[in-house]
């Protein structure tokens, strides 16, 4: 089995002089070198692809764009479009549509940004929830976690954390350069006292959702594996108690959790 080598790491802090001397840089290289690739791009994309090719490279294009009008206009966006405690703009790797989808989610758009979204499903129906992209680089908006999802008889094992009222779903957050078999093995092992067996390993999906014990607009992404393992489970760490849900118990677990259990009774996995 292949694992993903990709870590996911927020921005590093720079010195504002770099940033600005790079900013300039990059103005001067689009403006000498953009028409050139522009005509270049339209050219080769049509040679090898025809009319479908142009349309695929304006795309990519218009992604960038926005991606560019994310960073760009953040601080407007977030004053016109968002309501306080929404998911903020501004993460270079995120469009302004993707954004705004995550906002149509939590129910943080003001009027404003909901006539925006309106008028974006009238040209493409859904175009903001379509446009959320789970892959993009973490920011302080968003927290990066690994799940194991291991099922029993249609029951489904969560742990809880001293001190803690809510079970969640064995999960921990990525170490930097870590992948996610290596984040996964790392935090079972040290919750559970067992071992993940990698090979086994397989992708159930990403979820989000407004994370506990944080701010409003804070999210929580989920990656969830399934997996099998060695060992015998017993609490470790900071963990007091393990426990068998079904989807009845879905009150008892995080707001991330509730999604993840929707999603495997529909699948059939959970009862």
């Amino acid at each position: 089995m292949i694992f993903k080598k990709r870590t996911y790491t927020a921005d590093k802090k720079v010195n504002p002089f770099i940033g600005a001397l790079l900013f300039l840089i990059s103005i001067v290289l689009i403006f000498i070198t953009g028409p050139l690739g522009f005509v270049y791009g339209i050219l080769h994309t049509f040679a090898t692809k025809g009319i479908r090719g142009i349309g695929e490279f304006f795309l990519k294009i218009a992604i960038s764009v926005d991606q560019l009008g994310n960073v760009l206009m953040q601080h407007l966006l977030n004053v016109l479009w968002m309501k306080r405690g929404g998911y903020k703009f501004g993460n270079r790797d995120e469009t302004i549509s993707s954004a705004l989808g995550r906002n149509k989610k939590l129910g943080t758009l003001t009027w404003q940004g909901r006539l925006i979204d309106k008028i974006l499903d009238i040209i493409d129906p859904n175009h903001s929830l379509n446009s959320i992209d789970y892959y993009i680089e973490p920011s302080q908006n968003i927290i990066d976690k690994l799940a194991w999802i291991h099922i029993v008889d249609g029951k489904i094992l969560v742990a809880r954390n001293r001190g803690k009222d809510k079970f969640y779903i064995p999960e921990g957050k990525r170490e930097i350069g870590e992948s996610d078999a290596q984040t996964l093995f790392r935090e079972i092992q040290e919750e559970l006292s067992v071992e993940i067996e990698l090979a086994t390993m397989q992708f159930i999906g990403i979820f989000e959702a407004q994370a506990d014990s944080h701010k409003p607009g804070v999210l929580v992404r989920m990656t969830c594996y399934s997996a099998l393992y060695r060992g015998n489970l017993v609490p470790a760490s900071e963990i007091e108690e393990m426990a068998w849900l079904n989807y009845d118990d879905s009150e008892k677990v995080s707001e991330v959790d509730t999604l993840i259990f929707d999603v495997l009774k529909e699948n059939g996995k959970l009862i």
